[in-house]
């Protein structure tokens, strides 16, 4: 196992075979040599920092309706909301004096925010925070859109893949949604020049080692810049409500597996990470990970933004527990930092 892990690491990639072995591995030592591997190399490319970004959820309202996505159009349960255009641009204010140089605008896909409220928006906070990064991630759109966004002053778009393989796509959304579209607008975002991020939930229902394999590749085929991935965690109004939530060390492992194949990427410790288990972001570190997404939204909206049950918001999780998150990076030997935190690649 240790030979593989020390291949992996000198030719950031493996044949398929191997990659099904330290996939398929089960036992802590592995998990920690890959984990102490991965490490070594971020520390190689990024130091001790780990990079903030201010998260603002723009909106939990949904035009799609993705099985496993607590605010999906289906669910008539959830109390919905929408930001303002003044409402972001406060979330802007608060999270650049508390030292945020980077904003990650999400949301659903609601019909409200139309390109030209969002192109609006965009330039605003561009003319507004000159020297920070504006990151999007809002869904599938024409490319003439994602043109627009980008002239606009965007600079970052995430859209996780979510698996590669149409079939399982299938199993976890409506008909009229499909992985090869998902792809499609991928490729085309880091055409017009984005630095782009893709990812996928682990341990997401029906998903096998098969799927991650072939993830794996299309990660190694797109090269992007960011690259988003979290356990699978189920939400009670949806069709998955009963399924197992993914495992963290299945998670950990793939987060070091894709460190090691692309050192320069800038990967995210997730929200879903520390949902799933009390120190998940901090084991996210430990495997690779660079980032991390204090939420800047409006206090009585958080709880809202709910793709999955109990989601962690508040004291770490949370814009206004920076102290606390620069606490607990320290006691692992890590440095919050401020700065933009761009891509290496």
């Amino acid at each position: 196992m240790d030979q593989l892990i020390k291949r992996l690491r000198d030719e950031r990639t493996l044949p398929e075979e191997d990659l099904r072995i330290l996939l398929s591995a089960e036992d802590d030592a592995s998990l920690e040599a890959l984990c102490l591997q991965a490490r070594q190399v971020r520390e190689q490319y990024y130091g001790l920092k780990v990079y903030i970004r201010g998260l603002i959820e723009l909106t939990n309202i949904c035009k799609n309706d993705c099985y496993y996505c607590g605010i999906r159009r289906s669910n008539r349960d959830v109390v919905r909301y929408r930001l303002s255009h003044e409402q972001v641009l406060e979330c802007c204010a608060h999270g650049y004096g508390l030292g945020f140089r980077t904003f990650v605008l999400q949301g659903g896909e609601d019909p409200y925010w139309t390109s030209d409220r969002l192109v609006t928006l965009i330039q605003e906070i561009r003319q507004s925070y000159s020297d920070c990064a504006i990151t999007l991630s809002i869904g599938e759109w024409k490319r003439v859109d994602y043109e627009t966004f980008y002239a606009a002053g965007a600079n970052r778009f995430l859209l996780r893949h979510e698996t590669f393989d149409p079939e399982h796509y299938a199993v976890l959304h409506p008909r009229e949604m499909s992985a090869e579209h998902r792809q499609h607008c991928l490729r085309q975002l880091k055409e017009i020049g984005f630095q782009t991020g893709t990812g996928i939930m682990v341990g997401s229902p029906e998903q096998t080692i098969d799927h991650l394999i072939r993830d794996i590749r299309f990660i190694e085929e797109l090269k992007p810049q960011m690259i988003g991935l979290g356990p699978f965690l189920p939400h009670k109004q949806t069709p998955f409500a009963g399924k197992p939530a993914g495992s963290l060390q299945l998670t950990l492992r793939l987060l070091a597996i894709l460190r090691l194949m692309h050192p320069e990427a800038l990967i995210p410790s997730t929200t879903a990470l520390a949902t799933l288990h009390p120190e998940g972001r901090l084991h996210g570190i430990l495997a690779g990970c660079n980032v991390v997404m204090p939420n800047l939204s409006p206090l009585e909206q958080r709880k809202k933004y709910e793709l999955y049950n109990d989601k962690a918001a508040l004291g770490a999780e949370a814009a206004e527990g920076l102290s606390l998150l620069a606490d607990q990076l320290a006691s692992i030997g890590y440095e919050l930092s401020y700065e933009r935190g761009d891509s290496l690649r």
